[in-house]
């Protein structure tokens, strides 16, 4: 089944499961992990749906054993697993990031929406700070071009905002942003 038909299915299936509209583009993956194949440590992707960023994490060299995908979707989680041999798969909400095991978490990426969503962003972004090295980063796709996690939030969390990038090829298109701790 394709990643689209997959999708499509699991959006009529459970509506206010899937958020986005379509998978997301091999661009958009490809701009999400870039720089992981220097990252070290455990690497979390939240909200990896259908693959589309899981696949790109690998082909940047990382070995599946590093990799964890946190996922709400028992239907993604099964493809996942059968897609992906070797990176666990965990059928868990993204704000259970400190409860999975891992710590030193050297990069998330989130295809998680967080823009305009405070809780949330406490709750995921906020969360994964707290396991991740202290140079660890966390790359976020929004569809805005401003950062999903606005000044005061990025204060509240010790982290700024770096823009990767705007991808065309993508419905609709997308932009990256890569968070990373303020240093001191």
């Amino acid at each position: 089944m394709s990643n689209v038909t997959l999708f499509l299915k699991e959006t009529l299936r459970k509506p206010g499961e899937v958020v986005a509209i379509a998978p997301s583009s091999q661009a958009v993956g490809r701009k999400m992990t870039r720089g992981l194949e220097n990252v070290r440590g455990p690497i979390v992707e939240i909200g990896p749906g259908t693959g589309s960023f899981t696949r790109e994490i690998l082909m940047r060299g990382v070995h599946p054993s590093r990799l964890t995908l946190l996922e709400t979707n028992e239907n993604f989680c099964a493809i996942l697993r059968d897609r992906f041999p070797g990176v666990r798969v965990l059928n868990r909400p993204a704000q259970d990031i400190q409860k999975i095991g891992l710590t030193g978490i050297g990069a998330v990426v989130s295809g998680v929406p967080v823009l305009a969503r405070p809780q949330i962003q406490r709750e995921v972004v906020g969360r994964a700070l707290d396991v991740m090295a202290p140079t660890g980063w966390f790359s976020q796709i929004t569809y805005s071009p401003r950062a999903p996690i606005g000044t005061a939030m990025q204060a509240e969390l010790g982290v700024t905002a770096t823009y990767r990038g705007m991808v065309w090829a993508n419905l609709p298109p997308a932009h990256v942003f890569a968070f990373h701790r303020i240093q001191h």
